[in-house]
This record gives structure tokens, sequence and C-alpha cells, in this order.
């Protein structure tokens, strides 16, 4: 009696992996759970929403402060303008998208970012190429100064440099997003990694 309920129990363990399995996704790991949140080869939808312009309102006469004295030994601040993109425990220090949602974290410093101003923007013209969550290109080489996609070329922006030094530029996939608040600028999305850079685009 007691051989034929072991057996019983296998049987219905074995089922209940099974079915977990079916699920549409891929099998939960121990200790894993946050790398399905990004990356993995998730693309998103579409690209970050834009941001909206801050209200103008009327100037307001400032208001004397009493002095204050600056703290001595103050730390210098933080390379990058202090940007932190860790908004979750696991997640990238770099601009990602929060699969589940569809999030672009760290896409919030709207028009006005000084880092990403361009005099001249669309200076080679506009990508020709499939833009969107409906093409995927395969990078042929290169680097963060000068990389390419099916004889295109593009340049990653400065400020972004730390943001791609895990890329692998001759065989990493990427998807082109439009930048919705930096005129002259992409977004390459790495689903691998579920990173993105902006990226400007140079012609062929």
């Amino acid at each position: 009696m007691k051989t034929i309920i072991a057996m019983l129990g296998g049987i219905l363990l074995a089922a209940g992996v099974q079915a977990d399995n079916r699920g549409g996704g891929p099998p939960q790991q121990a200790g894993h759970a946050s790398v399905r949140e990004y990356g993995g080869g998730h693309i998103p939808a579409h690209g970050p929403p834009a941001m909206r312009e801050p209200r103008v309102t009327a100037p307001q006469r400032p208001t004397p402060a009493a002095p204050r004295a600056e703290p001595r030994n103050a730390p210098p601040p933080a390379e990058g303008g202090g940007r932190n993109f860790g908004n979750r425990p696991g997640h990238p220090e770099a601009p990602h998208v929060h699969a589940p949602t569809n999030t672009w974290v760290g896409h919030d410093s709207g028009r006005g970012d000084a880092h990403f101003h361009l005099d001249r923007p669309w200076e080679h013209g506009h990508f020709p190429g499939r833009i969107g969550a409906g093409h995927v290109w395969r990078l042929h080489g290169g680097g963060r100064e000068r990389f390419e996609v099916d004889n295109w070329f593009f340049a990653v922006a400065a400020y972004d440099f730390a943001y791609c030094a895990d890329w692998v530029w001759d065989s990493d996939d990427i998807v082109i997003y439009d930048d919705p608040d930096h005129p002259g600028w992409y977004l390459a999305y790495n689903p691998r990694l579920g990173t993105y850079v902006h990226v400007q685009y140079l012609g062929e």
C-alpha cells in the first residue's frame, strides 16, 4: 500500500512540474526572478512616451535667505550627473526597459537635457530602415563611436558610453526606436541585456 501511495505521489509531482513548464514562459530559476523583468530577449512593443514639458509659470520675486555655510570636504558630483537606474534590486545601473510593463527606465530627462543637444539634428538625414518592435537588427562590427547594421552606421551618445560597455558589437541584436524627446537621436535597445542607449544616425 505504501508503495502504491509513493508511486501516485511521484506521478502527481511530475505532472505538476510539466504543467508549470507549459505556461508560455521559461521555467523560473531559483534566485533569478529579476532576470525575467528585463532583457532575456524581450522586445518592447513601443518606445517611450514623450515627456511632458514643464509648465511655465510667472517668475516670482525671490525671498532673501540667510547665508548658509558650505559643508567642508563635500563629495564631488557623481559621474554622469548622478543618474541612478537601479530601480529594483538586481536591475542594471543603466537605462533599461522593465519588461512586464514596457517601462523605459531612465528616459525622463525631457527635451531640455543639454547632454543630448545637437546643433544640427538629423545632420545625416533620418534613418531609412525599419524602426520599432517589428524589426531586429544584427550588429556587424564597430564600437560605440561608430557601429554598423546592414551598411547603415550609428554612433552612441558620449553621455551613454558607459551603458553599452557590455554590448557585443559584432553579434548582438538591437531594435531601433524613435526618441520622442531629443531631436536628432534614436534609441538602440539590446534585447539580450534589456538596456538601451541614445544613438545618432551617421548615414551609409
